[in-house]
């Protein structure tokens, strides 16, 4: 066999897991990462919450419950091997009215279904036991639910990929992508000469369906961006959760609401909302692009999904807008946490891929044509699955040339 040379589009933690598993698995691969800023993990992943999840909502036997299960384990062991901060500090999903309580249950049939590993069902007394200022009817409490430092583990896994004589390219756009004989080529925004793999695969999160369009000219499922905003609590109330409270999620929706989330730094954070971003690496309120919008419009599944969801949209402006109405539902699992204990923090854009018919794709997405590789989907919990992605796209979707 000889040498192969094998593309990774995107630098975000999925891309470089990928580039790592190719060089573990094949000594003597030439492996190289183009991505398009002047950093690695410029995006979701430098942009999320720092949560690994451990499975608690998604559908048994689904890629992503398959997937998140491996992946912790694997990002866990991976974080003690490297020394990076990894804080098992739990979680409570919490009902706070009984109406919720049927989705409350049907959550703790899935969690269990997907082996979450601990899961305890409490009662509104014992509540407090984990979490002594959270609220609530019942909880379901995830003691394995931990929290960790993305951009650290993509650093890491570029290191292994350095190691290994692979290399990263910053500044790198891809501008095309054929396929001309036994080669794929890739062209960058300004080289004149199209680089030549044997393999290439797209990871490139919020630009996934562009770049995969590259390739097979198919566009579904399109992205459409969603501004994730966070509130940060005042030191002197960030002792007031131990963990992670959140509420419990409407399964119409791939959003699990806003949450308070400790961070390893030792912050704490409430929220993400959702607002529809008017650009798709836009992480201000005023950051636009035209081009980004007419996207957005053009889309068929856009349209159907305002029609059905509009009232929900409405509601998330309202409370990009007001801080008090941010915090109005957050304040009903810890209401010793208030409008006066919060300032505005930072922000994530989430890449939510839409299905032509406005249908939310739910699970992870992953394709193959003519030697390349496209993850068109790949969000929560992607950073947590992502070793075990990479794992994946070897075993079943890229089968390298012997």
């Amino acid at each position: 066999m000889g040498e192969q040379r094998v593309g990774v589009v995107g630098g975000g933690i999925l891309g470089v897991a990928i580039a790592r598993e190719v060089v573990r698995r094949r000594p003597g691969t030439e492996v190289v990462v183009l991505e398009k800023e002047d950093r690695l993990a410029a995006h979701q992943t430098g942009h999320n919450s720092g949560v690994v999840h451990a499975g608690i909502y998604y559908k048994p036997g689904s890629l992503k419950a398959r997937l998140c299960a491996r992946g912790r384990d694997l990002l866990r062991e991976f974080c003690a091997e490297h020394a990076i901060a990894y804080d098992a500090c739990g979680k409570l999903v919490v009902a706070v009215d009984a109406d919720e309580m049927a989705r409350f249950d049907a959550l703790e049939q899935t969690a269990r279904a997907n082996g979450v590993p601990g899961l305890r069902r409490l009662a509104a007394q014992e509540i407090t036991d984990v979490e002594p200022h959270a609220r609530g009817l019942a909880a379901l409490h995830s003691p394995e639910t931990a929290i960790t430092d993305y951009p650290a583990i993509t650093e890491a896994l570029a290191d292994e990929v350095f190691s290994a004589g692979g290399g990263v390219r910053l500044g790198a756009r891809v501008v095309g992508i054929r396929r001309e004989g036994d080669a794929v080529l890739v062209q960058v925004e300004g080289d004149a000469t199209p680089l030549r793999f044997d393999h290439v695969v797209v990871a490139a999160g919020l630009q996934a369906d562009r770049v995969s369009a590259l390739v097979d000219g198919e566009r579904s499922p399109a992205i459409l961006p969603f501004r994730g905003e966070y509130l940060g609590v005042a030191a002197a109330k960030q002792d007031l959760v131990r963990g992670m409270v959140y509420p419990v999620p409407d399964p119409r929706y791939p959003f699990l609401g806003v949450h308070f989330t400790r961070r390893v730094d030792g912050s704490l954070e409430v929220g993400p909302n959702a607002v529809l971003a008017t650009r798709r690496e836009g992480y201000r309120r005023r950051d636009v692009s035209a081009a980004d919008l007419r996207d957005v419009l053009a889309w068929p599944g856009f349209w159907r999904l305002a029609r059905e969801h509009w009232r929900t949209g409405v509601d998330e402006v309202v409370g990009s807008a007001s801080k008090r109405a941010f915090m109005r539902s957050a304040s009903r699992y810890v209401p010793d946490i208030g409008v006066a204990d919060v300032t505005r923090a930072g922000s994530g854009v989430r890449a939510q891929a839409v299905d032509r018919d406005g249908s939310l794709v739910d699970d992870f997405r992953i394709t193959r044509a003519d030697g390349v590789t496209c993850v068109r989907n790949a969000p929560s919990p992607g950073a947590t699955s992502s070793l075990a992605i990479a794992a994946h796209v070897m075993d079943e979707v890229w089968q390298p040339r012997a």
